[in-house]
């Protein structure tokens, strides 16, 4: 769904109508993968609404609006808040176009039906959108088109958007740690799309497992690629493997759906979700989750696409923040966690967002103590890959973005891959 290409995005970038539609007036529509997907939209007939009521936003989702977790859900949520943050009414200005597979000639469909509804930004939050949206964005000059968590973009009307989740990431690996060392149980299992194919999973799991490491020195992720950005069933199947067959403890993921969560909960062992707070769903079982406050995101391009969109691409451009400008987080911590947690995760996060260190470092992290007087030290020692090669020397910088987002295609030390 989404995401960051490995060693060909890297090499990628080196080498670098109209019709109406009527509004729903609020009305939540559904597409269907197979057919042509329904829209969400609003009366576009009041003349005497203020300049911002004029403004219409356009969304692709890879599946239902009406999700109450998980990826979708996220945007959306992110969406409809921002709108509400610059005076945009989402039952009458937003159009959505749901349950979009990653399939060129369907995404082009659904953007000549949101163009047709008058539509002035284009959101598409799926990966696999990118081609389709980088065709059309020629096409439609005068609409503004943000993909996320692709590479493409061009210099007037095209951009692309994500953020530093691995940080995130981290701070979850700190709570998935301390459970670990609390159950005597080192063996953690990661439930993800993908692996070392994309750079976004590759440097997930990587975090997630950097974080477990800086409370639990012996700790092991076992990773199950089920090979799909979603598919609830295999989710299922490959968080029942890692319990069963690996005695993992804790579950963590990088997926679209709570069912990793949710067999946590039903075989007593705990778990960190991902995109949205999955306690509801797993009350028993889950600890927090990497989350996204899209808002922050959709906010800033909505404000520039309103304000002057010709200069949309130099006020928003490439779109890539962290902890720092509040686009990723984690989720409250929940009752499952073990009383030391919230102080250590409190401490790495202030390093991140002071600037003062980041995950992929040269200089690893370990807290200690008890709860009410835990302690982070640093000690300068080289990031290698789990199969020894040393990725940044003892003291150094952290990896540079670009490796982050495009060209990490390793795991670092304490990952093991099982399928």
């Amino acid at each position: 769904m989404k995401k960051f290409i490995s060693m060909l995005v890297t090499a990628a970038l080196a080498v670098s109508s109209v019709f109406a539609l009527a509004g729903c007036n609020g009305t939540q529509g559904s597409g269907d993968q197979g057919t042509t997907p329904a829209v969400t939209g609003g009366d576009e007939t009041d003349e005497t609404a203020a300049p911002a009521a004029d403004f219409k936003v356009g969304a692709i989702y890879i599946n239902s609006q009406n999700d109450t977790s998980g990826y979708t859900f996220a945007h959306h949520k992110g969406i409809t808040a921002a709108m509400e943050q610059v005076g945009l009414d989402p039952a009458k200005d937003l159009y959505i176009v749901d349950n979009v597979p990653e399939d060129d000639e369907k995404v082009k469909q659904a953007i000549d039906q949101l163009a047709g509804n008058g539509c002035n930004i284009i959101f598409g939050i799926s990966f696999g959108y990118i081609n389709a949206m980088d065709e059309k964005a020629k096409e439609y000059p005068d609409i503004i088109f943000s993909h996320a968590t692709g590479y493409l973009s061009n210099d007037t009307n095209f951009n692309n958007y994500f953020g530093r989740i691995y940080q995130a990431r981290y701070l979850a690996g700190i709570a998935a740690g301390y459970k670990s060392l609390a159950t005597g149980n080192n063996n953690i299992g990661f439930v993800s799309a993908w692996g070392t194919e994309y750079a976004e999973t590759c440097s997930g799991i990587n975090g997630f497992t950097l974080g477990a490491l800086s409370v639990n020195p012996n700790a092991k992720v076992y990773v199950y690629e089920i090979s799909t950005w979603g598919d609830q069933e295999l989710e299922r199947q490959a968080a029942e493997t890692l319990i069963d067959t690996y005695g993992c403890g804790v579950i963590g993921q990088h997926c679209d759906s709570a069912q990793p969560q949710i067999v946590a909960n039903e075989k007593g062992v705990f778990g960190c979700g991902y995109n949205s707070d999955m306690t509801t769903e797993a009350p028993d079982a889950h600890l927090t989750a990497p989350i996204w406050n899209w808002d922050a995101y959709y906010a800033t391009a909505m404000k520039a696409a309103m304000t002057n969109p010709a200069t949309f691409m130099t006020e928003v451009g490439i779109y890539y923040e962290g902890l720092n400008a509040g686009l990723v987080d984690i989720a409250p911590l929940s009752k499952n966690c073990e009383p030391q947690t919230a102080e250590a995760i409190a401490l790495a996060k202030d390093l991140m967002t002071k600037g003062e260190w980041d995950v992929f470092s040269g200089v690893k992290l370990s807290f200690s103590g008890d709860a009410g007087s835990v302690t982070v030290a640093k000690t300068d020692a080289a990031l290698k890959t789990n199969e020894g090669a040393e990725i940044v020397a003892a003291g150094g910088p952290s990896v540079e973005d670009s490796v982050i987002t495009g060209s990490m295609n390793y795991y670092v030390e304490g990952v093991t891959q099982v399928n």
